[in-house]
């Protein structure tokens, strides 16, 4: 029993979507059923999984995909998003979305567009900053960062679209026709990031009509018709045909092949077709364009995507890489020079005023020569002014800090 609720516990840790019994019906103003768009459907997306939901037109997906959001509420069953509810405000900027029609401001450009959404997750200016740069280079948008989003194609803003669900670094990156609208160069792109995400750890739910894409790129899948689920499994379960062999060789010449017949008949095998393997028409395209830009042909669109944006990279080169960063930086930081001891500058700052003293002294001093002069003319008077120590004697005691004066001489 104790086994049994540990993986239990370990199993719900590791769950990023749990849907069971999930339904949702459509009513009029009446409250009347009108459509059920989804009818009673179980499953489960685990952590680092690609998932993909498929189906028709109407069978349920972007219903799904937007009660997941929180966007639509369920009529009934259960659905846990990081194991809360869909409506709990927290688990938002644990995800990503690229909806199925980008919805963009026409006149912001490129960059401009995805400063807003990083403000919207209260990401800093510098975050923003290096996270838009990798982010347009990953995409392909950098050489048009700056031309208003209106004036890009439609296969352009699914770009700048998939930049914007991943300007978060979310953990769950929901995308809803990711592919829709661009060239096969892109198409192959987004395939290559998506599996470079999953490769990564990021859990991703796909939804597509491009049955080819899901199928190189997803874990496991659900098929849905009516609201409800056809299918469920790996594309090795779901594809597998078990009722047949395909032998690959290299080059047989026809006698081999004809040897090769004659043993297979001989034990009740039928041979129905030997053909060459063919190209995809995929690798052809791709290869096509590659030789073009090779060849430096110019082009007004998106120019070829770079690498993986390095937020979105967690392994342990790029940690390495910021720690050695970190380490060199604290290194070149030396300490500023310590100010001048308060001793050494006493004298600077007192020698201006003995300057100034000295001349208030010399002045004084000439004005008393003149004093003198002037008792010759009045005896009286200056005999009178000697004797009762004049004041000019008593300033210039004062300002060469004479000793205080005796009490004894205090009238």
């Amino acid at each position: 029993m104790a086994e049994q609720s540990t993986s239990k516990h370990t199993q719900s840790e590791e769950t990023i979507v749990a849907a069971q019994g999930l339904t949702k019906v459509f009513k009029d103003f009446w409250h009347r059923d009108r459509a059920r768009a989804v009818d009673g459907i179980d499953f489960q997306i685990g952590r680092g999984e690609i998932f993909g939901l498929l189906g028709p037109n109407g069978s349920g997906k972007s219903t799904t995909i937007k009660m997941i959001l929180g966007l639509l509420k369920k009529t009934s069953g259960r659905l846990i998003v990081f194991g809360k509810a869909p409506s709990e405000v927290t688990t938002k900027k644990r995800i990503g979305y690229l909806p199925e029609e980008s919805y963009l401001y026409p006149f912001l450009n490129a960059r401009e567009t995805l400063d807003y959404y990083g403000k919207l997750f209260n990401l800093d200016a510098r975050t923003r900053a290096e996270r838009i740069d990798g982010l347009l280079d990953m995409v392909g948008l950098t050489a048009v960062q700056f031309r208003q989003v209106r004036e890009y194609s439609k296969g352009m803003q699914r770009r700048i679209g998939l930049a914007q669900a991943l300007i978060n670094d979310p953990e769950f990156l929901i995308l809803d026709e990711p592919t829709t609208g661009l060239d096969p160069i892109g198409t192959r792109q987004v395939k290559d990031l998506i599996v470079e995400l999953g490769r990564r750890g990021k859990t991703i739910l796909l939804s597509s009509h491009l049955l080819a894409d899901v199928e190189d790129v997803v874990d496991r899948m659900v098929i849905l018709y009516g609201g409800k689920i056809r299918a469920e499994g790996s594309c090795e379960e779901l594809l597998e045909a078990r009722e047949r062999n395909v032998i690959e060789t290299d080059e047989l010449d026809e006698a081999t092949i004809e040897e090769l017949r004659s043993v297979l008949e001989k034990r009740n095998h039928t041979v129905e077709r030997i053909t060459r393997p063919r190209q995809k028409l995929e690798e052809l395209f791709v290869g096509i364009v590659e030789q073009a830009r090779a060849e430096q042909i110019a082009t007004s669109g998106a120019t070829h995507a770079g690498s993986t944006a390095s937020f979105l990279q967690s392994d342990e080169k790029t940690e390495a890489k910021e720690g050695e960063a970190l380490i060199e930086s604290l290194i070149e930081t030396e300490p500023a020079p310590a100010s001048a001891a308060p001793d050494d500058a006493a004298p600077v700052a007192q020698a201006p005023e003995e300057e100034e003293g000295a001349s208030v002294i010399a002045d004084l001093l000439e004005t008393q020569d003149g004093s003198s002069s002037g008792a010759k003319a009045a005896g009286a008077q200056a005999s009178s002014d000697e004797a009762g120590s004049g004041p000019d004697e008593d300033m210039i005691a004062d300002l060469l800090g004479g000793p205080d004066e005796d009490p004894r001489d205090r009238p």
